[in-house]
């Protein structure tokens, strides 16, 4: 066994329990545990809780888990003060952590399994955490990066939280932000309204955050900071970055190791005014990131940079992308500075916050994850062994093995022993820098992991919805969808501002959305956004629902052309054609306004 102290950190921390001969998968309601009597809350004393996840910082991203350059003072303060989950797992990407993490299933099961392309939807009728915290009588507040659908109903303000300032879209800068945005003095929104902000972006959320747990009031609060940091592009202050290039350390990953020195620094001012204001002994304070680190040591060179020596990175399905840091502390009730080295995930945290909170346990749903309430209070707690699947999906996954006709994504199958990544297996106590493939050494563990994942892939994908639709039509408020969310048909998606103006870039797809009442749609098409309006460059526009088809011929000066058309109550696929006035190559309209006008035509003649 090799065992990891916070100030020990330069191997990789594994546990020692032996794996059962049979290997079985736990799924649905089976994951989720009675918590012992010691976790039963009374409401009078239930705790404040904060979650925070940062983007795309991994385990190695931190002077406590041995990084030779951070010096990340705050977070190895709140290491020694936490029960830290040292085996604890989330997907390889963003959108999927937080769409499990939100309701303790499988990302597949609620439709946002990829992070454009429409996959990053959270469906409608799951229930989400905050949703739980607030009929629960908790105060929700989320402040940062949602990543789960901008437009109603799947908006943070329509899911739970009941007080939001974010930002749109996967970053702060993306095609469906306001024009300009750079992380500093940005326009970001106030529970749907935009409002400009002076400062860094981390630095606004957290000042958002603390101003809401000070506010006054006999409830307890829900805090969710999803930070955008340290996502690219990698902007912070040159205060930040500098002392990092000084020591010969590229630009990129300077700048993020600044960012996350920021974020240390804005840890640090949230752990002081919880102190003054007497509310961090009673509050749960639980870190994460979101996947493994985008700048880290790569596969490819495991000395470039530093990784706590796993392999792989964001995105992988090898250990480095899916393994993460994960503090929890709570003053009142755990000690801290403890390691917990059983296997546990992102889908755990729901089903644990009910136990911990006495929440109201929703009867309909049932939870992929396990509550690690009784873990997490006492190490010597008994934790069944598991079966964890990871994946890395997109909108089309190519792949020649299928089961039932879907494509099969990359994918690890994880014991407390073993990795299965696709066909390669790797021992995790004995090569936690899964180096050596052993497949043909085990066959019979081979059979069995896979047999694993084709159970969970057989149940998991076989209830998944096929799309989640955009909502329009019902009311009158326009819905924006944009070229990040439609699916290709024609090259890709793309998501930076500075690609809408490339007349060589020749890309297309199609949405799906669902009419939410029959009536007459205004369809309005733009190539550039109603902040930045420029000209479309089109002599004709093609739009499509479905069979229903019209075309229109424009001046390449003008900025936008309007379609208005019937349409029925219930599901469309739309698509559209713009005509490149010089080249006569097609494109797709990259933004797409919905505005319900009032009745159809027909209606209204009767």
């Amino acid at each position: 066994m090799v065992d990891l102290d916070c100030n020990c950190p330069h191997t990789i921390p594994i546990i020692s329990h032996s794996m059962h001969h049979r290997i079985w998968i736990l799924l649905a309601a089976c994951l989720t545990t009675c918590s012992p009597a010691w976790a039963q809350t009374s409401s009078e004393s239930r705790p404040n809780v904060i979650l925070v996840v940062t983007d795309d910082q991994g385990y190695g991203d931190m002077s406590c888990h041995g990084n030779p350059w951070l010096n990340t003072l705050n977070l190895d303060r709140l290491a020694t003060q936490s029960v830290r989950l040292e085996n604890f797992h989330v997907d390889p990407v963003c959108t999927p952590t937080r769409a499990a993490l939100m309701t303790g299933r499988y990302c597949t099961r609620v439709g946002a399994w990829a992070v454009t392309e429409g996959r990053q939807l959270l469906d409608p009728d799951e229930t989400t955490m905050a949703e739980i915290f607030r009929d629960s009588g908790y105060r929700t507040g989320m402040f940062g990066k949602w990543h789960l659908g901008d437009p109603p109903p799947f908006a943070p303000r329509e899911r739970g939280f009941e007080t939001v300032v974010r930002h749109m879209a996967g970053g702060a800068d993306e095609i469906g932000n306001p024009t300009g945005n750079d992380y500093f003095d940005d326009t970001y929104y106030r529970n749907g309204t935009p409002e400009s902000f002076d400062g860094y972006c981390t630095d606004i959320w957290f000042e958002e955050a603390i101003d809401f747990i000070q506010q006054d009031s006999e409830q307890p609060f829900f805090v969710y900071i999803p930070t955008n940091a340290m996502h690219s592009p990698y902007l912070v202050a040159d205060r930040y970055s500098d002392p990092f290039e000084q020591q010969g350390i590229e630009p990129k990953r300077a700048a993020f190791y600044g960012m996350i020195q920021n974020f240390d620094e804005n840890l640090g001012r949230l752990l002081k005014k919880l102190d003054q204001a007497n509310l961090r002994e009673n509050t749960l304070l639980i870190f994460m990131s979101d996947n493994g680190t985008a700048q880290g040591a790569s596969e490819q060179d495991r000395k470039d940079g530093f990784n706590a020596g796993m392999r792989g990175k964001k995105g992988s399905v090898y250990e480095g992308g899916h393994r993460v840091p994960c503090f929890a502390s709570w003053p009142a009730k755990w000690d801290g500075n403890r390691p917990v080295h059983q296997l546990t995930c992102h889908r755990d945290w729901l089903p644990t916050l009910i136990d911990l909170c006495d929440l109201k346990r929703p009867a309909e749903v049932s939870f992929d994850g396990r509550s690690m309430a009784g873990l997490l209070h006492s190490s010597s707690q008994q934790w069944p062994e598991r079966t964890l699947i990871i994946e890395r999906q997109s909108d089309n996954v190519v792949s020649a093995t299928k089961t039932q006709g879907r494509a099969q994504p990359p994918f690890a199958v994880l014991t407390d022993r073993w990795r299965l990544i696709r066909d390669e297996l790797y021992d995790i106590r004995n090569d936690p820098g899964q180096f050596k493939n052993i497949a043909a050494e085990h066959p019979e563990v081979v059979r069995e992991l896979r047999a694993a994942y084709d159970t969970y892939f057989e149940d998991v994908h076989g209830s998944r919805k096929d799309v989640i639709r955009f909502i329009v039509g019902k009311d009158t408020t326009p819905t924006l969808i944009t070229v990040r969310d439609w699916h290709p048909t024609e090259g890709g998606v793309i998501w930076k501002p500075s690609q809408l103006p490339d007349s060589d870039l020749l890309i297309n797809g199609f949405w799906e959305i669902e009419v939410a009442e029959a009536g007459r749609y205004a369809i309005k098409l733009q190539r550039f956004p109603e902040d930045a309006l420029a000209a479309i460059e089109a002599d004709q526009a093609r739009l499509r629902v479905d069979s229903i088809e019209q075309t229109q011929t424009l001046k390449p000066e003008e900025s936008s052309v309007t379609f208005e058309i019937d349409l029925p109550a219930g599901p469309h696929r739309l698509q559209t054609w713009l005509r490149d006035a010089a080249s006569q190559k097609i494109r797709g309209a990259y933004f797409v306004e919905f505005t319900k006008v009032g009745p159809s035509e027909a209606s209204s003649r009767r």
